[in-house]
């Protein structure tokens, strides 16, 4: 007698972006200064870091440090740079035992040296691995990669979205292309992309939230991530319903 039990399909393994916004004003909101916001999102990634692997999510990007973010104030800079940097050290080896590969993307040139030789240990402590890859976007402008990916396509015979998905891989430090971001998720309130992945987040799913981002969890990422998987995703086809009438 054969086996009439139903096949489980698992759900499928997806990119899952971040804006990391709100640290400041949640501070503010508390009579607290500025860093004391940024030193409790830092609280806030190791909470979705722990709890992604569990709701299928195999790569989750991060935006911690924007170029433009270069604009403010040297004091506040300087906080948060120090602050990624204590974090990158203090979190490789948790990472690693975890499964947590852990890479950096954006630019590298201009951040202090301490910190880029932070990166380098993070990354290679935790490069094999394979449960979650975990990126953490600093110093990073989606504008800026694909100019400079574009211009280093200009001396290449092959156009194609593959290859120039390798190339922005490439000027970004990601290593090679990266999968398509799926969801998109922005806290603080506001409604915009303000220069993140600009490229990968073609289709993604957009999911905004009113919470600082010191108050975001791991249930607040399941309901973010339960929300995606209840939308019909199209990519430009027809729904399902259309095709069947």
């Amino acid at each position: 007698m054969g086996n009439s039990a139903a096949k489980i399909i698992p759900p499928p393994k997806i990119h899952v972006a971040i804006l990391l916004d709100g640290n400041g004003r949640w501070a503010a909101s508390r009579g607290l200064a500025r860093s004391e916001g940024h030193r409790a999102g830092v609280s806030a990634v190791q909470r979705v870091v722990r709890a992604a692997p569990a709701l299928g999510i195999h790569t989750l990007t991060l935006y911690a440090f924007s170029s433009r973010n270069w604009d403010r104030p040297t004091s506040e800079v300087d906080s948060l740079l120090a602050l990624l940097e204590n974090y990158f050290r203090a979190e490789a080896h948790e990472c690693a035992a975890k499964g947590v590969r852990m890479r950096v993307i954006g630019r590298r040139d201009r951040i202090p040296k301490s910190l880029a030789d932070a990166i380098e240990f993070a990354e290679r402590v935790t490069a094999s691995g394979r449960n979650l890859e975990l990126r953490i976007a600093l110093d990073y402008s989606s504008r800026d990669a694909i100019l400079r990916a574009s211009c280093w396509m200009m001396s290449s015979l092959e156009v194609s979205d593959r290859e120039f998905a390798r190339r922005l891989g490439q000027v970004t430090h990601a290593g090679g292309p990266v999968d398509d971001v799926d969801l998109l998720i922005r806290t603080g309130g506001e409604k915009r992309l303000s220069d993140f992945m600009l490229w990968e987040c073609a289709y993604a799913e957009l999911f905004f939230t009113p919470l600082m981002w010191p108050e975001f969890d791991g249930a607040q990422l399941k309901a973010a991530v339960e929300d995606f998987f209840g939308r019909e995703r199209r990519f430009g086809r027809l729904p399902e319903s259309a095709v069947a009438s």
